[in-house]
């Protein structure tokens, strides 16, 4: 077999059905290969954006995405990519072709250092230098890139090895003595985090991606009923615990609801769950959860103290770590301190001034009620993230998908693709922003070439939503640069072969969505909303979660 045969066969091994790629002249034989195998390949429009397909699929699937470039630029094109699912702890393996080995470090035609490129936002890389180590380096990649913490795992293949003769062996049971997650809790960390709980009269559960990836959204929900305990969430743990329960918050941090913010600091302990403490979450971490005990349950033990203070660390997979608590806990009924909560979310409800110019969080709002809260949805970066992270109310997990970590502009039409090609037989929409969504727009094509009817729905305001809103409160309205010359976004989408439509007036935003999950392929709406419209509450850079604005 070739390097590239054993390299399709071991891929197969590992259940790839999907390779979201890009060829190029050093992949020629894993793509001279793939033209007989039984996988399917999503030619992207960018290697970028195979990375964020890739990304997109393994979040909405919760298996391992594949991406693949060539040398070169087509190698360093998936870095920002690859950067994205490190710092959100997404599976996946990017596999990119390199120059033959005799031509390695001589600066040759399209070569690049893309294992030290990486080296900083993979969990582990690998350049194969022999053909009989392929089938070990893809099985080794997998099992790291899905196992502990998730994360990008990248193979670099030089032409000589794809190309190359040997034969396939069977890996068998990996031996890898410098790689052993910790996935069962120990039990007196449990003991030690069941005493505070017990202990605790005014306790929030803070959750975040780790909930998700772990599959604990069950427990999660559990663990809150038995200490009737309210539960607020990251935006990576968003859909983690059910939006319409009533003992939700909502988000916290910057963009977090007022609820949520203060019950976190009035509480007297907060369990987080599958979080790392992000500033974004934390504001002024020296005043974040001032009365409050900590438990940090994290399968990462690096992210135990690493921004805040801990009292009880319990490092393990979320799943099992909720699942060996629960029986030492006991049932608690409603008190003063849920009545507190609830009268804060009577008195500080999400809402905005809905009147004149179509505003963006009627869009979404309305994509939910069409979808009936079921569809999947991504987002870009900006504005349009946080109205939806705040105003679609996510019921189920791997439901949103996002950009979170890394804010990477870009990310959602791409990443749509993934989860439409994971999820053919959901509905899928990019919420998108006027200036996010040009920076992969091209990924439009990919999307009509394989007939995915994947739902852009631009939030257009004429401007760099969120640079212009911190222009805005912090630099007396000074917009600078952040003004957009769109094009016409219709027509654009006519142009690549998708459908388009525009829309300007509230009473037309539902019958044009409903229009859209009906249409066979891609359908691109521009809603020309109210340009100067905020995402509130904020907590301004460097204040406390109890200092927010709106």
């Amino acid at each position: 077999m070739t390097g590239a045969e054993i390299l399709v066969k071991s891929l197969k091994e590992e259940g790839v059905d999907t390779i979201f790629g890009y060829p190029g002249g050093v992949v020629l034989p894993i793509y001279d290969a793939l033209y007989d195998a039984d996988i399917r390949h999503i030619l992207v429009r960018h290697e970028q954006g195979a990375a964020h397909a890739a990304d997109g699929y393994a979040r909405a699937s919760g298996r391992t995405g594949v991406c693949l470039a060539t040398s070169g630029p087509g190698a360093t094109n998936l870095v920002t990519g690859i950067a994205n699912a490190h710092m959100d702890s997404v599976p996946m393996v990017a596999i990119t072709g390199q120059v033959v080995t005799k031509l390695l470090g001589r600066d040759s035609f399209q070569e690049a250092d893309i294992t030290g490129i990486t080296l900083p936002i993979t969990k582990h890389n690998y350049l194969v230098r022999d053909v009989g180590d392929i089938a070990r380096t893809i099985k080794e990649a997998f099992y790291i890139a899905s196992t502990g913490r998730p994360g990008p795992v990248l193979v670099d293949i030089p032409k000589d090895v794809s190309a190359g003769a040997g034969e396939y062996e069977d890996p068998g049971v990996l031996n890898l003595p410098g790689y052993r997650p910790v996935c069962s809790p120990r039990d007196e960390d449990l003991r030690a985090a069941a005493r505070l709980i017990l202990a605790a009269e005014r306790p929030v559960i803070y959750a975040g991606g780790g909930v998700i990836i772990s599959g604990a959204d069950r427990e999660l929900r559990a663990l809150a009923e038995l200490l009737c305990a309210p539960v607020t969430a990251t935006l990576m743990g968003i859909g983690g615990f059910p939006a319409d329960h009533p003992l939700y918050l909502g988000m916290l941090g910057m963009h977090g609801t007022r609820y949520a913010n203060y019950a976190v600091c009035e509480c007297d302990l907060l369990i987080a769950v599958g979080a790392r403490f992000d500033d974004r979450v934390t504001g002024k971490v020296e005043s974040f959860a001032p009365e409050a005990k900590i438990v940090h349950i994290d399968i990462d033990p690096a992210e135990i103290r690493k921004n805040v203070r801990v009292d009880v660390a319990v490092v393990g997979d979320v799943k099992k770590v909720l699942a060996g608590l629960m029986p030492m806990l006991s049932a608690r009924v409603k008190g003063a301190w849920q009545e507190k909560i609830e009268a804060w979310k009577r008195e500080y409800p999400l809402e905005y001034a809905n009147g004149g110019k179509l505003k963006p969080q009627t869009v979404i709002r309305e994509i939910y009620r069409v979808t009936g809260g079921r569809g999947r949805i991504t987002t870009e970066v900006g504005q349009n993230q946080m109205w939806t992270a705040q105003f679609f109310p996510f019921t189920r997990p791997r439901s949103f998908i996002t950009s979170g970590g890394l804010g990477t502009m870009g990310y959602g039409l791409p990443a749509a693709i993934g989860v439409q090609a994971a999820c053919p037989d959901e509905t899928v929409f990019d919420i998108a922003g006027d200036g996010s969504i040009q920076m992969n727009i091209q990924e439009l094509m990919t999307a009509v070439n394989y007939n995915l009817p994947v739902n852009v729905a631009i939030i257009n305001n004429g401007f760099l939503g969120m640079v212009r809103q911190w222009q805005e409160l912090f630099y007396d309205r000074r917009y600078s640069h952040t003004e957009l010359a769109n094009p016409d976004f219709v027509k654009l989408a006519e142009a690549y072969g998708a459908k388009g439509v525009r829309v300007s007036k509230a009473a037309d935003v539902a019958d044009v969505l409903i229009d859209a999950v009906r249409t066979s392929g891609p359908v691109m709406m521009d809603f020309l909303v109210d340009g100067e419209e905020n995402v509130i509450p904020i907590v301004p850079p460097g204040a406390s979660l109890e200092e927010m604005i709106g």
